[in-house]
């Protein structure tokens, strides 16, 4: 990409010189996106589970932008996920992600979905209690996302050796996210209370309904990632932003795929 806006500044040098035109200077370009590495380069134990490029999640199908199942980080986010890894392999868990960097045509994605109030395809596993006119109000869409920023994760924690973990088959019947761990879908990450995306205040961090063994998860999680920079979004027990974040003024838009990777 470097090279690319070089040569591209270098020729438009040659075409102004002497024509009294302003020199280039050269400006962030959002579109043309970050410098991502691919997590499984970085730290190829920790599991990945891309929800989004699945037709497993909220919307029923693929979204927009996630043409591979990969999680795509700015390099700082990659290696602190890492180091955190090294501490959770030792205590018998591994982290399970379940997405990173979002492109912002995903984020437009789920902004067209939630206002198809028609579409309530997913409606019995992901917001069964929450009216789906309801997502903008309180705060499960928006225009504009942290992921997209490239410093933040989804994630869980999965007990070592692995258990096996079921394929999703679309149409299947679905289950409610607040449902007990062993009617809910399987992921094979230990039991935080609720599923993964689940629109429900049950799935904050910290709800008072949520005691024993499930908060006992909760907050393994939250602890061992903040020891290496992480802070949790407190409605979301699965979110974490690296802090500081490498890119926190900029959302990007370059799709999840190998070629945005770099090597």
């Amino acid at each position: 990409m470097g090279r690319r806006v070089t040569a591209a500044l270098a020729l438009c040098a040659v075409l102004t010189a002497g024509t009294g035109a302003p020199p280039v200077s050269a400006q962030p370009d959002p579109v043309a996106g970050p410098d991502l590495v691919s997590l499984s380069d970085v730290d190829p134990s920790i599991l990945l589970g891309i929800r989004y490029a699945t037709e497993h999640n909220f919307t029923g199908r693929r979204v927009d932008g996630y043409d591979a199942p990969l999680c795509l980080l700015a390099r700082p986010a990659a290696e602190a996920l890492r180091d955190a890894q090294r501490d959770f392999l030792s205590r018998g868990y591994s982290l399970k992600v379940y997405d990173c960097y979002r492109p912002q045509r995903a984020v437009d994605d789920f902004v067209a979905w939630a206002r198809d109030l028609a579409d309530q395809q997913m409606k019995a596993e992901f917001y069964p209690r929450v009216d789906k006119s309801r997502l903008f109000a309180d705060g499960y869409i928006a225009e504009k996302s942290g992921h997209s920023r490239a410093s933040t994760v989804d994630l869980t924690l999965v007990a070592l050796p692995a258990p096996p973990e079921p394929v999703y088959v679309a149409g299947e019947p679905l289950v409610d996210c607040t449902a007990p761990a062993g009617q809910r879908f399987a992921d094979a990450g230990i039991d935080m209370g609720t599923g993964y995306d689940c629109f429900d205040t049950l799935a904050h961090t910290l709800d008072p309904r949520v005691q024993g063994s499930q908060l006992e998860n909760r907050l393994l999680l939250t602890n061992g990632l903040k020891q290496h920079g992480f802070e949790n979004y407190d409605k979301e027990w699965w979110h974490f932003t690296l802090t500081p974040e490498v890119y926190p003024d900029t959302s990007f838009d370059v799709p999840v795929a190998p070629s945005s990777a770099q090597r």
